[in-house]
């Protein structure tokens, strides 16, 4: 893995090394001899070498030294220096010159990227058990996914389902008020009739000259099981308690009960008869 850092950093230092000593030797060749020139470029490129695997030791151990840096790259510093003014004063081939004078300082900047690489570089084992906690968290937020969206979609579901039924529910109890209010209309408008009291009065044989008997409408309370109406418990009262009950009640107040009224207050006084018998003895009482 190394080698995808090392081997640009070593292949740039060692064309530039090669380079500078070559510029070296030519330019200052011309006002010196070549041997002294040679020894110069040979003295940028060994400092620069030396300080270069300095820091590569102190790297290999974990440690810095921010003076060895700054000396080598003073040294890649005076290479780049070294090459722009020989480009400069160069006859011809000043451009392709200058094109290479950046190549000390790219070097030094490939051993940076190198040294970066080694301090965060991890092994294998590392690497695939990280590829596997990523891969696990993947699994379970996909998993956390498909389940909200199933969730999401079964409570829809249901919601539509619920809200389907009571609409239905809302429906048919809508039909049916609506057909109960018509029936209780026609029942009130019979009721108030006035031919209701004449044909009540040819029919009914307790009724006194002039006077008309009053049909009440039905009356519900709340819905008691069918027994309680068909079979009497064994303390039932009597029909004469039943009607001296029915009685007082009916005239506790001036004027006289309805039998709606008097049906109420006889349950709220905790009296228990059933409808038929209260509504008889009602008739009887009135009569």
């Amino acid at each position: 893995m190394n080698a995808k850092t090392v081997f640009p950093a070593v292949g740039m230092t060692a064309v530039s090394m090669v380079l500078t000593l070559a510029v070296v030797v030519m330019w200052l060749g011309m006002a010196m001899p070549w041997p002294v020139a040679l020894v110069v470029g040979l003295g940028i490129d060994g400092g620069w070498l030396a300080t270069l695997a300095y820091e590569r030791r102190l790297a290999a151990q974990g440690d810095h030294s921010t003076p060895v840096t700054i000396v080598g790259w003073s040294f890649g510093l005076i290479a780049t220096g070294v090459l722009i003014a020989h480009a400069l004063t160069a006859e011809a081939s000043t451009g392709a010159w200058l094109a290479v004078a950046w190549l000390p300082i790219a070097a030094k900047a490939l051993w940076r990227v190198h040294g970066l690489w080694e301090r965060t570089a991890l092994t294998g084992e590392a690497l695939d058990a990280i590829q596997g906690i990523q891969q696990e968290a993947r699994d379970e937020a996909a998993v956390a996914r498909a389940r909200l969206r199933a969730e999401a979609s079964t409570e829809e579901t249901r919601l539509t389902a619920v809200t389907q039924a009571g609409a239905r529910v809302a429906h048919v109890q809508a039909k049916t008020a609506n057909t109960l209010s018509r029936a209780w209309s026609t029942l009130e408008t019979a009721r108030e009739g006035e031919d209701t009291g004449r044909a009540l009065t040819s029919v009914t044989a307790p009724v006194t000259p002039g006077v008309t008997p009053r049909w009440e409408l039905p009356f519900w309370l709340p819905s008691a099981p069918a027994s309680v109406l068909a079979l009497e418990s064994p303390g039932a009262l009597t029909d004469q308690v039943l009607d001296a009950l029915v009685d007082q009640i009916r005239h506790s107040e001036t004027p006289a009960l309805s039998y709606r009224e008097m049906a109420a207050r006889f349950r709220t006084a905790g009296h228990s008869a059933s409808e038929v018998r209260l509504r008889a003895a009602w008739k009887r009482v009135a009569a």
